[in-house]
């Protein structure tokens, strides 16, 4: 019987126990991920003492990198390729699928991470993370191709994220609801402190980027607007907006305390699809959310429905409370759904239905 005091090995044993044809494969590629973050969160804490500049680099993608993404991508990769568990890894800062060499065996899962979301909180010392995806290789035993990772999300054996803050935290989804596990830095242990994640009801707490507001649909506006109106508006309910600019710390907070997260495609990002990738951000924290009892979508359609055309496919992503992402789906349906295509929001309109500060 699990209790709080259970620690991650003995919560992945526990779990295995009600499988028995489940051979430990997972569970050791977990505690490998595990033994990563540890790692991590010695080097996110040690940064302010890093010699050298932590800027001036870029990605395969063109963004900005910070010395410790590369870091952080080399630590997940090392502690994961030698295990016998993954058969190929995708990660943010590696153009294409990084190869199980010779070496080591090639396993039956595939590892999708963002190695360091957020990092360019690092300077100011604020909430960075780290979010992985776990799915079957439809080849176990050889090395995967990009192909073998353009599976829906909703084929995940597990997803999780680590939160590096006043605690490192681990929360995390084997498809049995999401637990999370506190790091007990004097033990160097994952303790259950978390288990059976649930979101609070009654949100009354949104995060967007308000600056991009002008590249906003309509039924993205509308949502705002009505919950910026307070009391005095339709929802009768004063609201906050948070905005970390971290995916996994507000994830973490909707986990916590409840509400709904928007990073929506836009105007300003359509050409791209949207902002956050699909394999190793939107799905994870997708399966994560909706194994919580939230809802997780593109505005349009379920993230865990969506099938990978890229490895690197970025999509729009609103996530929480379920009630809240239904409502933005149906402001959405309000100015048209015109199937496949406008799920992936490649035909955004313009204009719409006025929202609540709109002239008619």
């Amino acid at each position: 019987m699990l209790s709080e005091k259970s620690t991650l090995s003995q919560f992945l044993i526990e779990t295995r126990r009600q499988h028995p044809e489940a051979v430990g494969d997972l569970n050791s590629l977990i505690v490998d991920i595990a033994l990563a973050v540890k790692r991590i969160a010695l080097a996110v804490a040690a940064t302010p003492f890093s010699d050298g500049d932590s800027y001036g680099l870029t990605n395969i993608q063109g963004e900005a990198q910070h010395r410790l993404d590369a870091a952080a991508n080399d630590i997940i990769v090392r502690s994961t390729e030698s295990g016998g568990h993954t058969a190929g890894i995708v990660s943010e800062e590696l153009a294409e699928p990084h190869q199980i060499s010779g070496r080591y065996q090639a396993g039956k899962y595939l590892l999708c991470f963002d190695p360091l979301d957020g990092s360019g909180n690092i300077d100011v010392n604020l909430t960075v993370g780290t979010v992985f995806s776990v799915l079957r290789s439809p080849r176990p035993g050889e090395p995967a191709t990009a192909a073998d990772f353009l599976q829906p999300g909703r084929n995940q054996v597990a997803a999780g994220y680590a939160v590096y803050g006043p605690a490192t935290m681990l929360v995390l989804s084997v498809g049995t609801g999401v637990h999370g596990f506190t790091l007990n830095p004097t033990l160097g242990e994952f303790i259950l402190t978390h288990p059976d994640i649930r979101i609070p009801a009654s949100p009354n707490e949104f995060a967007i980027n308000a600056s991009n507001s002008r590249f906003w649909e309509p039924g993205v506006r509308r949502y705002v607007e009505e919950c910026l109106a307070g009391t005095t508006g339709p929802r009768k309910t004063n609201f906050n907006m948070r905005w970390i600019a971290a995916c996994v710390g507000e994830a973490h907070r909707i986990l916590m305390r409840g509400g709904v997260y928007l990073y929506p495609q836009d105007r300003k990002n359509a050409a791209q699809g949207g902002r956050l990738r699909l394999l190793y951000e939107a799905s994870p924290l997708a399966w994560l959310i909706e194994q919580a009892g939230g809802r997780a979508s593109t505005g349009r359609c379920r993230i865990l429905d969506i099938t990978p055309t890229d490895i690197h496919q970025r999509v729009g992503l609103i996530f929480g409370d379920a009630a809240e992402v239904e409502r933005i789906e149906a402001y959405h349906a309000d100015n048209g759904n015109g199937g496949e295509d406008d799920c992936l929001g490649r035909d955004i309109p313009l204009y719409g239905s006025r929202g609540l500060f709109r002239s008619a």
